[in-house]
């Protein structure tokens, strides 16, 4: 597989941020991120490149992964939705902003299919004062209703 606009592969990629944290302690937390941001996502082609790189066993990459929720499977959507579960942004709405997603046809953990929108649930912003607390591209807005939600999604999405 060849990543979108270029001619290296998945394996080359890997093996490059890989070389970039040579010698690094704890490296795979990094090297994951680093693989992320240059591809989407962490491919599932990547777990043996990195295996056999850091000299783990697949289990051990695959079990980081997937264990931590900002890793991606799938590239996300041009626009990324993160909605606030946690318990302060839960006794302040945060059941209200999932149903109108839902009801919008955005289902939590998925993205949509024409690649427009990636809606994911997190379990704290860091905007508990301010909550429910919403995440869109990396821009955090707290004191979310379902009309600013709307509003919010329509400025972001009609690009």
């Amino acid at each position: 597989m060849t990543t979108s606009g270029s001619d290296m592969t998945v394996d080359d990629v890997v093996r490059t941020v890989v070389a970039a944290h040579r010698g690094q302690r704890g490296s795979l937390m990094p090297i994951l991120h680093a693989v992320q941001a240059e591809l989407g996502h962490v491919p599932q082609e990547a777990i043996p490149v990195l295996a056999d790189e850091l000299n783990l066993s697949r289990a051990d990459v695959h079990g980081v992964v997937t264990f931590y929720h900002d890793f991606r499977h799938e590239p996300a959507g041009r626009t990324t939705v993160r909605i606030c579960r946690a318990e302060a942004c839960q006794a302040l709405g945060a059941n209200s902003l999932v149903g109108y997603a839902r009801e919008a046809g955005l289902s939590l953990g998925e993205t949509t299919a024409d690649g427009s929108v990636t809606v994911e649930q997190v379990f704290c912003l860091g905007n508990c004062a301010l909550g429910p607390a919403v995440e869109v591209n990396g821009r955090l807005y707290g004191r979310v209703d379902v009309a600013r939600l709307g509003s919010i999604l329509e400025g972001t999405v009609s690009r």
